[in-house]
């Protein structure tokens, strides 16, 4: 009985073993099984968020915390670029960094470069939910080897340009969508209808900031800062240089409100009708209607001049910091899964990342009464179909930033634009290498 018992032990022993090995072999596989293995817990957890502007989930983390009464979410809003400095010092100083991090496009080479700071969600068993995704959307957060994956896509940015129908009428201008639409097939003859603006001696602005305008020209070029090795070329870049020189000429001709984009003052522009136009990536529709609820019917949406561009979309991401990766991974999948998608673009206009959702009534067929019911499926689902994002590079954001600061300088007076673009080149150059 001895020598059975022994034998037993050893098996028992070589079973546990054999269970583990195939438990390792399954968990990076990046099908929906290993997902299935991890039984979720029932015990209390608090999920920090960190995000910015309004990603349209306050009532979806009620429903989700009536349906999980274990789990409270706690949300932290900050501004856009704190956002992602501070995440970025979290996971430097290894400590501090929330449950789920969004990061939009913008900034999401730089951390997926970083995969050691992040949860691989194909370990969770997030590449059943491949399919679902744009292609492109996909591979954004995904890295070169694609055997790492960071985050899974909220939304995209197809463009259109918002105006004030009200403001517009004031002006002498046509209002109507259409042939709105006709005044600006290009950026010179944008800003040549601004000029017919100002002249009315209307008191606001044809649009709200010399930054808004230059991203949204950027963002129609193939390539920005950076090329597809991720090598600085902002200084031959002729994305850069055209968008910046047709920026400087809409400022020196006074179209501009000079409001930097997220502050108080751009915010209270909305509110006090102090510009009439500013490009509109389809997450812009739900940031306005949130500063400004009282100027509902006065929006509209018209083509943006030259056709094209993404600007924007963001991704949830699960930093290793946090002590509730599972709990967060299930947040972080329902609160992308199409139902929630669908019903953001609903709320506030964020456009789905899941083509799927794009032939549905519910987004072909939806018209924005706080814009005119201008029919918003039909333009932002058409822009998404066909959209080709740029390659942004690793340090696109700081990069940016540089630019914008540039930007405000001249705007503010305190550089002209020539050295204030040459001085940006050289930031942006010491951002790119550090």
């Amino acid at each position: 009985m001895v020598g059975t018992t022994r034998r037993t032990g050893i098996k028992a022993v070589l079973a546990l073993v054999l269970a583990g090995l195939l438990a390792a072999c399954g968990g990076s596989g990046g099908d929906s099984s290993s997902t299935q293995q991890q039984q979720p817990s029932n015990q209390p957890v608090t999920l920090t968020i960190t995000d910015w502007g309004d990603f349209g989930y306050k009532e979806l983390y009620k429903k989700y915390m009536a349906e999980h009464p274990n789990v409270t979410i706690k949300e932290n809003v900050l501004e856009y670029n704190a956002a992602h400095q501070q995440l970025q010092a979290r996971l430097a100083a290894g400590t501090g960094a929330p449950d789920i991090a969004a990061i939009d496009e913008g900034f999401i080479v730089q951390f997926r470069d970083q995969p050691q700071n992040f949860v691989n969600l194909l370990d969770m068993g997030g590449g059943s939910l491949e399919k679902n995704y744009l292609p492109w959307k996909w591979k954004q957060s995904l890295s070169a080897d694609g055997k790492t994956q960071i985050g899974l896509g909220t939304d995209v940015g197809g463009m259109a340009m918002c105006y004030r129908t009200d403001i517009f009428k004031q002006a002498g201008l046509p209002t109507a969508r259409d042939e709105v639409s006709k005044l600006w097939p290009d950026w010179p003859a944008f800003i040549e209808t601004g000029k017919r603006f100002q002249q009315s001696g209307i008191k606001a602005k044809f649009t709200d900031s010399s930054t808004n305008l230059y991203n949204a020209i950027l963002a129609q070029f193939p390539a920005s800062y950076f090329d597809t090795s991720d090598q600085y070329i902002a200084s031959t870049s002729p994305g850069v240089k055209s968008a910046w020189d047709t920026t400087i000429a809409a400022d020196k001709a006074g179209l501009s409100a000079r409001l930097a984009t997220f502050s108080p003052d751009w915010n209270a522009g909305f509110q006090k009708g102090a510009f009439a136009t500013l490009p509109c990536p389809a997450w812009m529709r739900g940031y306005i209607k949130s500063q400004a609820p009282k100027t509902e019917g006065k929006w509209d949406l018209a083509a943006i001049p030259g056709g094209g561009g993404n600007w924007g979309g963001s991704f949830l991401t699960v930093p290793k910091q946090g002590k509730n990766a599972k709990a967060a991974y299930d947040l972080a999948v329902w609160l992308t899964a199409p139902e929630q998608q669908l019903a953001v673009f609903k709320t506030i206009g964020n456009m789905p990342s899941i083509p799927s959702l794009y032939e549905t009534a519910e987004v072909k067929d939806l018209k924005d009464p706080f814009f005119s019911d201008a029919p918003a499926g039909e333009i932002f689902g058409g822009a998404a179909k066909t959209l080709q994002p740029q390659y942004l590079g690793s340090k696109n954001g700081p990069v940016r930033q540089a630019f914008e600061q540039a930007l405000q300088r001249v705007e503010q007076g305190k550089q002209d634009a020539d050295a204030a673009f040459q001085q940006a080149v050289k930031d942006g150059e010491r951002a790119s290498a550090g």
